[in-house]
């Protein structure tokens, strides 16, 4: 190639060079104005809010309201559920469509309404709201003394009829023999025992469940009605109803401790040095379920039948039931008694919770105060150290309360998240810790 050429494209390569230096300048430059517009955007974003707050100043939060005493508590508690009842004397959820058919929630609220009054809180409007949601419960009885249920039955059977049974009982709540009567057949019709085709060696015998019908056993390899089998939950609310209304039927009694007694991890220490940890004299809810069991499953071996771990409302119940079921100086029940003293705990739900039911101790923690405080209190039961039960849950309960005078559970699992329930519980632990006189 010649001079001339070779010098001609030494040219045209040192011009495209340039060409290229002044194209990365030019972008460079953009790149910097840019920046300086977003800086400049955001510096005057700045001063348009620094100015905006100056004349529009944040709402400084209110303090929270003081703390109420018990007697302060329990009133706004009363307070709170006489605003909810309807005219027609029933409590209603404005939350849960199993609450708001009127028999759910009435019970339950009349019951709350009068542990208060028993603890010395009377309000003016109780007594008249108390006999109103009593009508209302009343007038569920028809003329041959049988139940007005509607075509699909209670949504909460068992409930429903042992709190109608001792909101019907109380003489405050005006009302006749014969209405709560009614509600006690219906109540002891619902009891899993031979007349309903049950054996003693059933695991479901002798306790009471949540069938919306009657719990008759199934015939081999027929399907089983929903929930037919007995829980310790509504074994003790029968029980307690039971008692309340003065039957001392020991055969019922004696049914019923068969299936309370599976719900224990019990073993006796009579002649034994050494029981196995998790046999504990704790209760847990129901056989056979690791879902409905709260606190979930111990690690069993494959040949062994599936237990599960003791915790507080349950053991609450447990020992509740065999005190019940006479068994008050036995040696279950005293197992039982221990477990809640040494276990206590007024700010959460106690029992060794496996770690993916963790997140649930608290859903039943105003089941667990009302329960809890029950036992302690009928059972004669105090804490190690020279603690105090009551106080300890009274504090814990009085902290909670909302502004409103209304309890409620964070946690939805077992619908304590309805004000009317939590507070309902509430009232009845609250009541219960009032020093008797």
């Amino acid at each position: 190639m010649e001079r001339k050429d070779l010098t001609g494209v030494a040219v045209w390569v040192v011009g495209l060079l340039g060409v290229i230096v002044l194209l990365f300048v030019w972008m460079a430059i953009q790149k910097a104005d840019l920046a300086r517009e977003e800086q400049t955007r955001a510096e005057l974003a700045q001063v348009e809010a620094e100015a905006a707050a100056l004349s529009n100043p944040l709402p400084v939060a209110p303090p929270p309201h003081p703390v109420r005493s018990r007697n302060q508590a329990l009133a706004a508690g009363v307070a709170f559920l006489l605003k909810q009842q309807s005219p027609d004397g029933a409590w209603r959820s404005d939350i849960y469509a199993t609450f708001k058919d009127g028999l759910a929630l009435t019970p339950l609220v009349v019951c709350a309404l009068q542990a208060a009054v028993d603890a010395g809180t009377r309000d003016p409007d109780s007594t008249a709201a108390r006999r109103k949601g009593s009508d209302y419960l009343a007038r569920m009885v028809k003329a041959d003394g049988t139940l007005d249920c509607g075509e699909s039955g209670l949504d909460y059977p068992v409930y429903t009829a042992a709190q109608a049974v001792k909101a019907l009982s109380h003489p405050e709540n005006g009302h006749s023999i014969k209405a709560r009567d009614a509600w006690l057949t219906y109540l002891r019709d619902r009891q899993l025992t031979e007349k309903l085709g049950w054996k003693s060696d059933d695991k479901a015998y002798g306790g009471w469940g949540y069938c919306r019908l009657i719990p008759s056993k199934p015939e081999p390899n027929a399907i089983a009605p929903p929930l037919v089998e007995s829980n310790l939950s509504a074994t003790v609310f029968a029980l307690d109803a039971l008692r309340t209304a003065g039957v001392t039927d020991w055969g019922v009694s004696e049914k019923a401790l068969i299936f309370v007694s599976r719900c224990q991890n019990f073993v006796s220490t009579l002649g034994c040095t050494m029981s196995p940890p998790h046999l504990d004299g704790g209760f847990f809810f129901v056989y056979d379920d690791p879902v409905r069991n709260k606190a979930g499953s111990l690690e069993s071996p494959p040949d062994k039948p599936e237990r599960f771990h003791s915790y507080g409302s349950a053991t609450a119940d447990g020992f509740r039931a065999l005190r019940l079921c006479g068994e008050a100086d036995q040696e279950r029940a005293l197992v039982a008694g221990s477990w809640l003293q040494y276990h206590f705990r007024a700010d959460t739900h106690p029992g060794n919770y496996i770690p993916a039911h963790e997140r649930n101790r608290e859903a039943v923690y105003y089941y667990y105060a009302a329960s809890v405080s029950r036992a302690f209190r009928e059972g004669h039961l105090a804490l190690p150290d020279g603690r105090d039960w009551s106080a300890e849950l009274t504090a814990s309960l009085t902290k909670r309360q909302r502004v409103d005078g209304s309890w409620a559970n964070p946690v939805e699992l077992v619908r304590e998240n309805d004000p009317i329930v939590a507070t309902s519980n509430a009232l009845t632990a609250l009541a219960t810790t009032t020093p008797t006189k």
